[in-house]
């Protein structure tokens, strides 16, 4: 399952909706819960940023995000 999470680069000042900025996670679960918990689990480890949300991406919109030319999968 794909994930797309959105985050601010740094918990220290307040998000701001145009520094909102987006990674791609291949998350292996059961479900798309396990899957959020995971895709959290892996970002908060190993980055410093502030995570504002995580939304499994259905196959079209996978599709549309491919085409945008900006998908590319984070892998750590």
């Amino acid at each position: 399952m794909i994930y797309k999470i959105f985050y601010q680069e740094t918990k220290e000042r307040s998000p701001q909706r145009e520094k909102t900025l987006a990674l791609y996670l291949d998350i292996d679960a059961e479900n798309e819960l396990e899957g959020r918990i995971r895709a959290r689990k892996l970002v908060e480890e190993n980055t410093p940023y502030n995570i504002e949300l995580i939304k499994l991406l259905s196959d079209k919109h996978l599709a549309y995000e491919k085409e945008s030319g900006v998908f590319e999968i984070t892998e750590f």
